[in-house]
């Protein structure tokens, strides 16, 4: 396949790649879910499930495999915003690496701070842009739902010493703003 064969079919298929990979990654952090013997919402954190012997690959593998399959998406938002495709690209970048490192590995922790600032950062930038319109005004409500999470939990105010619950409202945050609140980039033409 010649280079701009290659090209022409990452353009076209680009405005998919988002919300396939968003599926792929909730559903290897599902399945992981499913399959844990040991994890609960109010005592695990979601990377416990990625350090596991029956969980790891399905976690790991879930975010490595998500982000392959998302990360031409953001040549898809580049029609829309270079900032928020650019801050995808990195929220993408940075939730595989959350599968590469996994916890107790040394990187674990900032990559995984590090995705859950560039997203929220992703949704508020694309929340402002739009802040006009109802979608907009969405995004910006999921991101300042997420921070309110985390600040509520970082306040003591929570079921358990568990991470999972504020980590589950950033996958909420970040999978739904790709699936359903995203600039529309499809190529119809």
């Amino acid at each position: 396949m010649t280079n701009s064969r290659v090209a022409d079919t990452l353009t076209r298929y680009a405005p998919y790649a988002g919300p396939a990979g968003a599926l792929v990654a909730i559903s290897g952090i599902l399945a992981a879910i499913w399959r844990s013997a040991t994890f609960t919402w109010t005592g695990s954190a979601l990377s416990d499930l990625g350090t596991a012997s029956g969980t790891a690959l399905l976690f790991n593998g879930g975010l490595v495999a998500g982000a392959a399959v998302g990360i031409t998406y953001a040549l898809a938002l580049r029609r829309s915003s270079i900032a928020v495709a650019s801050s995808y690209a990195l929220s993408i970048v940075s939730m595989c690496l959350v599968g590469v490192f996994p916890a107790g590995t040394p990187l674990h922790f900032p990559v995984a701070v590090a995705f859950f600032l560039l997203a929220t950062g992703t949704v508020s930038v694309d929340g402002w842009l739009r802040r006009a319109t109802r979608t907009g005004q969405l995004g910006l409500a999921l991101a300042v739902s997420h921070l309110l999470g985390w600040l509520v939990w970082l306040l003591g105010i929570r079921p358990g010493s568990g991470l999972a619950l504020p980590e589950l409202g950033g996958v909420v945050m970040f999978g739904g703003w790709v699936v359903f609140l995203a600039p529309p980039v499809r190529n119809d033409g």
